[in-house]
């Protein structure tokens, strides 16, 4: 077991444990800490604190870290979509369909194992399911997502995710005509307590979410948008529009199917990610063109 010691600096006295770890260890997400305080792999002076336990200047901070497993994926070819590669990261438009690391029943079909492929590199990174992964796209939301091919790439890049630093835009269709031509969708997210395969808009139990929006275009029934994520909530933009009465077309699971146009994925697009680049510092943006199905229900869209 590996161990890592800090000693609590002054600007960060009566800092919340959990928060204090996690401001000092980007590379570990706060429930992940949470889990370790509750553990007592996380030890303050020696001793077993709470995760509320408030620290206090040259408290001595020790985490306990299990070694990692060894990565164990198979690595599988395929024709991947690079907009961007240098030595610390590459960046990827992801296409609809590809599940982007291994989970339970998929081991060998998804983005980590192409990348296994593609770059030696990634494979010393974080010996875990999901090595060079900073953040995630859902199965069926396609376009852009940037991978980290160094740890000290991926711990900045994470950092920069969890404060809020970088800028996501999407693209998406949604079902019927939106009467505002920009906002900002405030509405706190968490597990449906009515169905706890889905997230809904909710006051207990729930994170805060800000989604900004403005309509590029207006059809008879539908509405064309620009969108950018403030936070990163599960299914923030699905769940933030069904929310709103006005679901993303093709999204089955929040009301926005429609069988004349007969899609079996919701239209939603990761149109532009921008953030500093972990090495070199300077601010940098990638733009992933709209999948051909996306332009085709748009052209339809225009002829209706």
């Amino acid at each position: 077991m590996n161990s890592f010691k800090i000693n609590v600096e002054k600007n960060y006295e009566n800092f919340r444990l959990d928060k204090f770890i996690s401001e000092i260890k980007s590379n570990l997400s706060r429930n992940q800490i949470q889990k370790m305080i509750d553990n007592g792999q996380i030890k303050v002076n020696n001793k077993k604190e709470k995760k509320s336990y408030k620290v206090s200047y040259k408290d001595q901070i020790v985490i306990y870290k299990k070694e990692d497993k060894l990565l164990d994926l198979a690595k599988k070819e395929m024709d991947l979509d690079i907009i961007f590669e240098d030595e610390e990261i590459i960046v990827i438009n992801k296409p609809v369909g590809l599940i982007v690391h291994p989970v339970k029943g998929n081991k060998k079909d998804t983005l980590v194992n192409a990348l296994l492929a593609h770059s030696e590199k990634l494979g010393s990174i974080n010996g875990t399911i999901r090595p060079g992964i900073v953040h995630r796209l859902d199965k069926n939301t396609s376009g852009t997502i940037v991978v980290a091919k160094s740890q000290k790439s991926l711990n900045n890049l994470i950092k920069q995710f969890k404060k809020r630093q970088v800028k996501k835009e999407y693209r998406t269709i949604l079902k019927g005509t939106l009467p505002y031509n920009s906002g900002t969708i405030d509405a706190p997210i968490g597990r449906d307590p009515k169905n706890r395969t889905k997230m809904a808009v909710v006051k207990k139990n729930s994170k805060k979410a800000i989604t900004e929006f403005e309509v590029i275009k207006r059809f008879s029934n539908h509405s064309y948008l620009k969108v950018i994520l403030k936070t990163g909530r599960t299914h923030q933009i699905r769940v933030h529009f069904a929310y709103l009465g006005f679901p993303i077309l093709g999204d089955n699971k929040y009301g926005g199917q429609e069988e004349i146009f007969n899609l079996d994925h919701l239209l939603l697009h990761a149109y532009q990610l921008g953030f500093y680049h972990p090495k070199k510092g300077n601010w940098v943006e990638f733009e992933a063109e709209l999948p051909e199905e996306f332009k085709e229900h748009l052209s339809k869209l225009e002829k209706k």
